[in-house]
């Protein structure tokens, strides 16, 4: 399995607060059956500023670490990047890290909110070749409430990614029910852990799937794997699932 979305590398945020933690982090995603992970640092969020060259560099020493312990994963390299109203600036300056150099950038929006510059910004990015991947927008408060928000930016030509433990209901019921109702609506691209540690932020991503294969079917399981593959190899992403196994209610209607 591949994992597009993880705070493992050492140090930079909220994720593993040092190479002890990053290890065992690693350990945890071999056993879980995860053998390439996105290393994904929150960047310009408000509390943590990680540039491309110190992700860059602390993705070498950590897969450096990796090889020696024979832990069987590898790490790539990524931002979780807060949207931001100078974010088009510094992504020509170079210093934003899409998922390991291709076109697919994680954007994350504020947990309460969505700005009202946001369908402007998707327009940009793809303007410079970037396709902007909306991380965890059922963990959105406005979005929530609000789903024909998340329509409006995949019709817009915005991805979006999926947190495994809200598939598995460890966030709630509430945002469960949602993230399956964006799924079956077609809204949703790539399932990822989000990871920060191995206690109560760990992966889930096998269970996720399993959820997945339960509700969806085999098809759909097949749909998100495969576009994890995709994007970690620059390649285009399928961006319709396929036929849903079960009914859900519209998005539209709460």
């Amino acid at each position: 399995m591949i994992d597009i979305h993880c705070h493992i590398l050492p140090g930079l945020d909220d994720g593993a607060p040092d190479i002890e933690r990053s290890l065992e982090m690693a350990r945890a995603a071999a056993a879980e059956g995860i053998t390439k992970i996105v290393a994904t640092p929150h960047h310009l969020n408000g509390r943590y500023e990680n540039s491309k060259m110190v992700v860059l560099e602390k993705t070498r020493l950590l897969n450096k670490r990796i090889d020696e312990e024979s832990i069987p994963v590898t790490i790539y390299p990524g931002q979780e990047v807060r949207i931001y109203g100078n974010l088009m600036s510094d992504m020509k300056k170079g210093e934003i890290l899409p998922v390991n150099h291709t076109e697919y950038l994680l954007v994350e929006l504020p947990h309460h909110h969505v700005p009202q510059y946001t369908s402007k910004l998707i327009y940009d990015l793809q303007m410079q070749g970037i396709t902007p991947v909306i991380v965890h927008p059922e963990r959105n408060i406005e979005i929530l409430e609000k789903p024909d928000i998340l329509s409006e930016f995949i019709n817009r030509g915005a991805l979006s990614q999926i947190t495994a433990s809200s598939l598995t209901g460890t966030l709630g019921r509430k945002i469960k029910k949602r993230s399956l109702d964006i799924i079956s609506n077609g809204m949703a691209h790539f399932i990822a852990s989000d990871a920060h540690n191995v206690k109560n932020r760990s992966f889930a991503l096998s269970h996720a799937y399993d959820v997945l294969n339960k509700e969806f079917g085999a098809q759909h399981l097949f749909f998100f794997k495969e576009n994890t593959e995709l994007m970690l190899s620059g390649q285009t992403v399928v961006r319709t699932p396929p036929q849903r196994k079960r009914t859900f209610m519209s998005l539209f209607k709460s």
